[in-house]
């Protein structure tokens, strides 16, 4: 890693000298303050150091996608290796890097599976309808978010009121593949006291998950019924106490894929439950937050040949940070706990791991126009021992149009505790963490409306954890698997009524020899990625939209290309009327081997707002 470790340092070499050839400049003009959470505290845009996406409900309706994991395939970086129909098991990638490298946060409860093999979210039960902002960050996140933060961090936020007084909200869809999906929607909001509530429910028959052109015919179905809810409430000047929580029932038929006919009627009944409890005060000059968070997820797979699988995992994590300016900065520190446990079939007994974490970030200006965050985090875990994770971020403001951005970081992901304790001898309790460095830097300017961005990325992981087919366990690997690439884009307005955005990925990789082609890191991402999106307004209330996404020189797979389009009636008075058609030309592609996508499909929906 000599030579990653010397790049690193050139790079940041370059962005803290820059700014001593930097012309007298202006503020960076922003479209927009965005605020993301990629650090101890909130930042906006111009002084985060990471390549970031964010996605806003306004931004989600025009793209009218349903299943989050489509919405967020559109972003710089982002793969999607989807099993079948909505329910069924999805995967993605953010660089190259698998989904258990990734933690997703809902109103910041971790939804990562516990009694996974790896521990994983799975967006296959995503449901856009379900969320008002999605966040991606790129990178490692480790510093800030613990282990598991490797690869980057998706932050998920459910409704709540932006102004003061009652609100309500209707979302309904229907269409191909039997398909029927509603939300309704509930607000409160005074001053800082708010309430929101949301209640939603979603069916579909779906389509054959396994390939219907491998003589699979028979339809994989899904449901779900979800309740979320967040309340906070200012009780005195210097205390204000919030909730959030969640709780969704689903079941999804799947098949195991292949090249055979596959109809054994194997299903998935699911429960997860998510709530988190926290308190915002302070003490002299410093700002506390204290927070409780749990998670439980229960997965009863039936059906098939072998007979039913069980499993059932739980987080608790206890939280605590505080804030203070600090010289020309501000300082930010904190600890937390969790503990993890899990059971189910093939696992003896009940597996419990547990982590302590102490952190602390810097965030300051030490010349004009140069934003500088430092972070550090050590944790203690219960299996392996100390782990200890950096991150350096940079912005520099070059001039009115240029912003200048580097990052550097390590990060670690602990074994499952599956990969651990799995029986049968599969587990091994001698494993170790895997070991990460990643960095990135990137420019965003503007000309005129337009917005170009463009990033460089490099991520190493050492260590790896494989399962080996000739032992049947668990083991740790030599050599080290890279990432690295350029992502691109470029938005903005072609005329008053026509908005447009492309985004371009270039992912290189390499392996270290023998990794089994089981391996998470064996998957069928491409090495060239392509999006398009456009937004027409064509009269004063009809809009049509459209975006392209295609992949090539993918490691196992045919290239494709598949298009969405979109048009949109508004009605007047907060409504809206729409028609979407998913795979516009009917393309005939895999995301996974052996698993089937959609077909052309179309759907109508209404959306509400009073």
């Amino acid at each position: 890693m000599a030579h990653s470790r010397i790049a690193a340092t050139l790079l940041f070499t370059t962005a803290l000298a820059a700014p001593a050839f930097a012309q007298d400049s202006q503020p960076y003009a922003l479209d927009e303050i965005v605020i993301y959470y990629g650090a101890l505290e909130p930042r906006s845009s111009d002084e985060t150091a990471q390549s970031v996406t964010v996605i806003s409900k306004k931004e989600m309706e025009k793209t009218g996608e349903t299943r989050l994991a489509q919405l967020i395939a559109q972003a710089p970086g982002v793969g999607i290796l989807a099993r079948g129909p909505m329910g069924a098991q999805t995967g993605f990638t953010i660089r190259g890097v698998s989904q258990n490298y990734v933690k997703v946060l809902v109103d910041g409860i971790d939804v990562s599976d516990p009694s996974a093999t790896q521990v994983l979210p799975d967006l296959g039960r995503f449901n856009s309808f379900n969320y008002d902002r999605v966040e991606i960050l790129r990178g490692s996140q480790s510093a800030v978010y613990g282990g598991q933060a490797v690869a980057g961090v998706i932050n998920l936020d459910t409704p709540r009121p932006t102004k003061d007084g009652f609100s309500q909200r209707v979302d309904l869809e229907a269409g191909s593949y039997h398909t029927a999906n509603a939300a309704y929607s509930f607000g409160w909001k005074q001053g800082e006291d708010e309430l929101a509530v949301q209640l939603s429910k979603i069916y579909t028959a779906g389509f054959s998950a396994a390939d219907k052109r491998n003589g699979n015919t028979e339809a994989d179905g899904y449901s779900a019924e979800r309740l979320s809810l967040r309340a906070q409430k200012r009780v005195s000047e210097g205390l204000l106490i919030g909730f959030a929580g969640f709780a969704q029932n689903d079941r999804g038929e799947f098949d195991k894929g292949g090249s055979l006919p596959s109809d054994d009627g194997e299903y998935t009944i699911h429960k997860e439950r998510g709530a988190r409890l926290f308190g915002q005060f302070s003490t002299g000059r410093f700002n506390h937050e204290l927070g409780l968070s749990y998670f439980t997820t229960k997965r009863d797979n039936r059906g098939g040949p072998y007979g039913p699988f069980y499993y059932q995992g739980k987080r608790r994590t206890l939280d605590w940070k505080a804030a203070t300016d600090l010289g020309q900065g501000r300082l930010t520190f904190g600890a937390d706990r969790k503990l993890e446990t899990y059971t189910g079939t093939y696992v003896t007994g009940q597996v419990l791991t547990a982590d302590t974490g102490v952190f602390a970030e810097y965030a300051f200006e030490p010349v004009t126009d140069v934003n500088v965050v430092a972070s550090a985090r050590h944790d203690e875990h219960s299996q392996f021992g100390g782990f200890t994770t950096g991150r350096l971020g940079v912005t520099w403001q070059a001039d009115a149009q240029t912003l200048v951005r580097s990052s550097i970081g390590n990060g670690f992901r602990a074994p499952s505790g599956y990969e651990l304790y799995a029986g049968y001898g599969a587990g091994n309790p001698d494993l170790q963490p895997e070991k990460s460095l990643s960095y990135d830097l990137g420019v965003e300017r503007k000309f005129g409306a337009q917005t170009l961005t463009a990033t460089l990325f490099r991520i190493e992981v050492e260590d790896l954890i494989d399962y080996s087919s000739s032992t049947y366990s668990y083991y740790q690997t030599s050599g080290t698997a890279t990432r690295q690439g350029l992502e691109l884009g470029l938005k903005g307005p072609l005329s008053d009524r026509i908005d447009y955005r492309l985004g371009y990925t270039y992912l290189d990789w390499s392996n270290p020899a023998g990794l089994s082609s089981g391996s998470t890191w064996n998957t069928a991402f491409g090495r060239h990625t392509l999006t398009a999106g456009l937004d027409a307004k064509l009269t004063d209330r009809i809009t049509a939209g459209a975006d392209l996404r295609v992949v090539a020189d993918r490691q196992s797979q045919p290239d494709y290309g598949v298009v969405n389009a979109q048009l949109r009636y508004d009605l007047g008075e907060g409504k809206e009327a729409y028609l979407r058609i998913e795979n516009l030309f009917d393309a005939q592609y895999q995301l996974w081997p052996g698993y089937g996508t959609s077909d052309r499909a179309a759907y109508v929906g209404l959306r509400a707002q009073f």
